[in-house]
């Protein structure tokens, strides 16, 4: 089953091969009319002019009524049709369009509903009922009229009623163009940094219980982020390759540590560096209104072996709820 006819479930569409509910009342098979005999009844005398238990338990057996399945076995079913304008109302809020354009796109949930194949409900007035909120459909209808795409701040949201839709030339057109085509980038980026969004969960959930603890509107953690896999400082480049490749097990040991810190990003393997992935925290946390002011506060510095410290960068975020 496709999302699209999952949804439809939901928004009580029903297909016309189950309902009954669509045949005009004239058109189902009448019942037959049945006489009980009661046992007030006198019994003649004649036993032939008697009607017998097994004759009676017979007549008792044909249904008064034709049951779903019996009448969707003797007549077809009829599908539903609509006018060549069609007038809707999604929401609460009312349109008015072709059903050509309704019906652009097959693979999609709005030709689907409207290919006479579902019953779509109506309401007082006669417009087809859509349960979705209507705010962004004028978008989706101008998409499929004219080809036409919303403005950069509402192509997020109508983003996400073309998934609803499943209408794919709109998801495609809309990923190509600003602010998801950057997110596209942004994204693939990010599925390179193991356990970001844990991360974020996690940084977000020590700001709340510190904050509860102090009974303050902010908290502050140590954020360390570092993209190197190890931990130099400038004069040991020449030797980092030999170190990194060439070292035995208890050396690499020695190089493996944790950072006195609440959360740790790093290391990836990408041409993004540090102020990168500083900003995508950082957008990611005002996205779920949160306000994030952070600052470098130094180096872990922590001695590893021989001449080797540590050099990861240490950041403060100070979370103000």
């Amino acid at each position: 089953m496709f999302q699209w006819q999952r949804r439809l479930l939901l928004l009580g569409v029903r297909e016309l091969s189950s309902a009954t509910a669509a045949y005009p009342a004239d058109l189902l098979p009448r019942a037959r009319g049945m006489v009980v005999v009661t046992g007030q009844n006198k019994v003649s005398g004649n036993p032939d002019d008697a009607m017998s238990s097994s004759d009676a338990e017979d007549d008792f057996q044909e249904p008064a009524t034709p049951t779903a399945t019996q009448a969707g076995q003797a007549l077809p079913l009829l599908p539903q049709e609509f006018p060549e304008v069609v007038p809707l109302n999604v929401g609460g809020m009312y349109f008015t369009t072709r059903l050509s354009t309704l019906r652009r796109y097959e693979d999609t949930m709005l030709a689907a509903m409207f290919s006479g194949r579902h019953y779509i409900p109506t309401d007082a007035e006669g417009r087809y009922f859509i349960d979705r909120d209507g705010t962004y459909f004028g978008d989706i209808l101008n998409f499929l009229r004219s080809g036409d795409l919303p403005p950069r701040e509402r192509v997020r949201s109508v983003y996400k009623e073309a998934q609803y839709y499943s209408i794919g030339p709109l998801l495609d057109n809309l990923e190509d163009i600003q602010p998801l085509k950057g997110e596209k980038v942004r994204q693939a980026f990010l599925g390179l940094m193991p356990y970001y969004k844990d991360h974020l969960e996690r940084i977000i959930e020590i700001a709340k219980l510190r904050a509860m603890q102090r009974k303050a509107r902010f908290a502050k953690l140590k954020v360390c982020v570092f993209k190197e896999e190890m931990p130099i400082t400038p004069y040991e480049c020449p030797h980092f390759n030999s170190l990194r490749f060439e070292r035995s097990e208890s050396e690499t040991k020695l190089f493996e540590h944790h950072c006195e810190v609440d959360v740790s990003f790093g290391p990836w393997e990408a041409v993004a560096d540090v102020y990168d992935l500083l900003h995508c925290i950082v957008t990611d946390l005002s996205d779920r209104g949160i306000t994030v002011d952070h600052q470098c506060i130094g180096v872990c510095d922590k001695h590893l072996i021989n001449h080797y410290y540590c050099k990861r960068p240490i950041y403060e975020f100070k979370i103000t709820w």
